[in-house]
């Protein structure tokens, strides 16, 4: 059973929240906070599998709220789920530590997707948040060009330029070691990048994770 803490100053929203997550068995909702100080006391007292985070939040933002949840409960696995796009804002909550990413956009199954990846360990973005990350950025080089990644060669990206090895990014995202190698080599293809120090300064620059 997946425990979830519920964190959004919306009432409306949490209670659609409940509503979906009602209908699956494997998922439980043990709590619901409307502000960063509940959901502080509420992850201590309740330890949940997974929470599901709001940023904007009235007193302290999702992302320093994240940050002291899993500072205190380091098991705890922290899914955004923010009307935000912005990549600095998904980049920031990703250097908090959150596990994933959702657009309040998706839709019930993405969000079921999201909340099940993240249990399971695994890194997790959101379709349209995918793009919103590297949609429309420029290729590395004397002739640049517009290049899109795959959602996949996001993750790997995001999880190479935080200095993850290829064999702990198979482990998080339950692939072969040769798949996440494939995957880097596309995505240094693509952008024109030759190093993996490259691919790090470059993810800074585009605003993908900060330092």
């Amino acid at each position: 059973m997946i425990r979830i803490l519920i964190v959004d100053d919306h009432k409306l929203m949490r209670e659609a929240l409940c509503t979906v997550l009602a209908m699956e068995p494997d998922i439980s909702v043990v709590g619901q906070a409307g502000d960063g100080e509940i959901a502080l006391t509420q992850s201590r007292e309740l330890q949940p599998d997974i929470v599901l985070m709001d940023i904007d939040l009235p007193d302290i933002n999702g992302i320093e709220v994240t940050r002291k949840m899993l500072a205190e409960s380091p098991a705890v696995r922290v899914l955004a789920v923010s009307t935000y796009i912005e990549r600095h804002y998904v980049a920031r909550m990703m250097e908090a530590g959150a596990g994933g990413y959702i657009h309040k956009a998706s839709g019930r199954e993405e969000l079921l997707q999201g909340i099940r990846a993240v249990a399971a360990g695994t890194f997790y973005l959101s379709q349209n948040i995918a793009a919103s990350m590297v949609g429309g950025i420029e290729r590395q080089g004397d002739n640049a060009t517009k290049v899109r990644l795959g959602k996949r060669e996001t993750e790997v990206l995001l999880m190479v330029a935080e200095g993850n090895t290829s064999v702990q990014i198979s482990a998080q995202l339950h692939i072969a070691v040769g798949t996440v190698e494939a995957h880097r080599y596309n995505i240094m293809r693509k952008l024109n990048l030759h190093s993996i120090a490259e691919l790090t300064k470059y993810a800074l620059r585009q605003g993908l994770i900060s330092r």
